[in-house]
């Protein structure tokens, strides 16, 4: 199980927490944008602990708190929501996607940073030029609440807009603020590679597990199960009323089923149970 809470991070909670609706799972990448800076006149880092009292005790700065307040140059995090609540960093139109919700998890980070801020007599451009101490811990956290080291729309290199509500309904996987459907920001400009992701990936257990002789094992309870169930719902080929969960149902079947024709298996080729390639490819999380 994922940690509510980063490990490591400070707890400013504010209450006000709700459910996702479910779907694949995402990560909004924000920068604080809080000062207006140029080449030409750079202005001093906001200090970190002005930006954490402003989401997390501020009456207007609750309004629009993200998950996670992060300073790239110290490593230091505060939290204010636990991942599985919905944050409000976005803008939420009524009607349409509901964009602060539209996954099992949409995990909001702020990176303290404007363009051209000056921390201890340097300027710093973009996000990535800072240190961006603490990033491989914040990028593990994430992923272990199975957001894919993935950018749908593409990493962010550059203070521009790319969305597309398709893609955003349908893809697990990082998003700048830029790419968010309903939002007129660009931010974050930058943002970080991805580190290393150790090899934590199921194995495959064999065609034989999943079956009761000739017939699917339905009623068979594994951890595996709802780990698998939730990767193919982050593929968009979840056949699921009620779950994913442990016991294996016909909602799974189904499911993994649509996964093989999309990954262009035909006929028998398709049908239950899973195969060795297309397990491989699906990357269901260690359990």
């Amino acid at each position: 199980m994922a940690d509510l809470y980063l490990p490591g991070a400070t707890r400013l909670l504010i209450g006000d927490n709700a459910a996702t609706d479910g779907g694949p799972a995402k990560s909004i990448g924000h920068v604080t944008y809080d000062r207006e800076a140029t080449a030409a006149k750079p202005q001093n880092l906001v200090p970190y602990s002005n930006l954490r009292d402003w989401f997390g005790r501020n009456a207007d700065g609750r309004t629009m708190a993200p998950h996670i307040l992060w300073d790239p140059w110290t490593g230091r995090f505060t939290q204010f929501y636990p991942a599985t609540s919905r944050s409000k960093s976005v803008a939420d139109r009524p009607g349409g996607t509901r964009t602060n919700r539209a996954g099992r998890v949409v995990l909001q980070i702020e990176a303290l940073f404007f363009p051209h801020c000056r921390v201890d007599g340097k300027v710093y451009a973009r996000l990535i030029d800072t240190p961006c101490k603490g990033w491989a811990d914040l990028n593990a956290w994430v992923r272990s609440w199975g957001v894919p080291d993935v950018w749908p729309m593409g990493r962010p290199m550059a203070f521009t807009s790319n969305r597309s509500e398709s893609v955003w309904e349908s893809k697990a996987g990082w998003y700048g603020h830029g790419q968010v459907p309903e939002n007129d920001h660009t931010d974050p400009g930058s943002w970080p590679a991805f580190t290393s992701a150790p090899k934590t990936y199921e194995p495959y257990p064999g065609a034989s597990f999943f079956m009761n002789g000739t017939r699917p094992a339905l009623g068979k309870r594994s951890p595996i199960f709802t780990a698998m169930g939730e990767r193919l719902v982050d593929e968009g080929c979840g056949r699921y009323k009620v779950g994913p969960g442990p016991v294996l149902g016909q909602a799974d079947v189904d499911s993994y089923e649509a996964w093989q024709r999309k990954q262009g298996f035909t006929g028998s080729d398709a049908k239950w149970p899973p195969g060795r390639t297309t397990w491989d490819d699906l990357k269901v999380p260690n359990v």
